[in-house]
């Protein structure tokens, strides 16, 4: 969790600052409006853009062929761009996890390994958190920092790398199936469910428990996001602006909405309503609550955002009003 929250500190759209090449032209344009990114001669076959960014003005490939990605990998991996260089974590995402076989291991997520990045000789890092070693990183290539948070949805994100890729008709494409499949979950979910029912995204955290809102992983981009469904009234501006919060035991039933979308990797939910305080809770009672482990609802990028989507949906049309 420490991890989690160091990311949230972190904005988006941003790209940070790399090594340029003295032989292109210099090019200024936004780094949150990638499409202004202008194209510029270099010597050879290469071509570059330079985009400007708080960090000052980059010179980024056009065409980069060699790309380390500490995160969004889902985004890149819908617009088949496969990096050569990704952490371990999300090497193992469960939902493309068979679209990176081969693909070298960066050491650990939020703390990349220098040295292995070196070996794999990019030419474009993408991150999503590198106050710690943006320098470094920066030395080894153009890097572009699009901190944690900033991108809302899977539209801003597929929109942000169609356009840094030059791939935005294939990005309108995807998120035009996106929406397609997203709206056929979310009619399900409408005739099954009650408008006004209340949803909470929990995490089992052991000696506490973890509450999130609609940016956070753990289904809240599904629920919140895809299906339009609310947190509990009482507690819906906080978590909605805040993220995220731990809670006691006592606080529990404050934060538990009428739906709780538990992640747990060692809990089931006949453990919850054996429990005298979970097994209290109208949710519980009713079997409505849904346990899944971290490896389904840790991830948060547009493919595993419209895969949970799906599950969520399947299970929640089959609740009775």
């Amino acid at each position: 969790m420490v991890l989690i929250t160091a990311l949230m500190i972190s904005a988006c759209g941003a790209a940070d600052t790399g090594n340029g090449n003295s032989n292109t032209e210099t090019v200024q344009t936004a780094a949150s409006d990638p499409s202004k990114a202008v194209e510029t001669n270099s010597e050879g076959d290469s071509k570059v853009k330079t985009i400007s960014t708080v960090h000052g003005d980059i010179e980024v490939p056009v065409h980069p062929q060699r790309i380390v990605a500490e995160e969004y990998l889902g985004s890149l991996i819908a617009l088949d761009v496969i990096p050569v260089g990704a952490p371990g974590l999300t090497i193992k995402n469960y939902y493309f996890k068979e679209s990176l076989e081969g693909i070298e291991d960066i050491g650990d997520y939020g703390k990349p390994s220098v040295e292995k990045i070196v070996a794999l000789n990019p030419d474009l890092i993408i991150t999503g958190n590198a106050e710690k070693t943006y320098e470094q990183l920066s030395k080894i290539a153009p890097t572009i920092v699009i901190p944690y948070g900033d991108l809302k949805n899977a539209h801003e994100e597929l929109t942000c790398f169609g356009e840094l890729f030059g791939k935005e008709e294939e990005a309108k494409t995807w998120l035009e199936e996106y929406d397609r499949r997203i709206a056929a979950a979310k009619a399900k979910v409408d005739a099954a469910i009650p408008t006004d029912a209340t949803f909470s995204i929990m995490e089992d955290g052991e000696k506490s428990t973890w509450v999130y809102g609609d940016n956070f992983g753990r289904g809240g981009q599904a629920v919140y996001q895809a299906l339009g469904r609310k947190p509990p009234s009482g507690v819906a501006e906080e978590i909605l602006e805040k993220q995220w919060a731990e809670l006691t035991a006592e606080m529990v039933s404050k934060y538990a909405g009428d739906y709780i979308i538990m992640t747990s990797n060692s809990s089931t939910m006949e453990d919850y309503k054996a429990d005298p305080i979970w097994g209290s809770l109208p949710a519980v009672n009713k079997g409505q609550m849904y346990v899944w482990p971290e490896e389904r609802s840790w991830y948060y990028d547009p493919l595993a955002v419209l895969a949970q989507t799906e599950e969520l949906a399947d299970w929640l049309s089959k609740q009775d009003r």
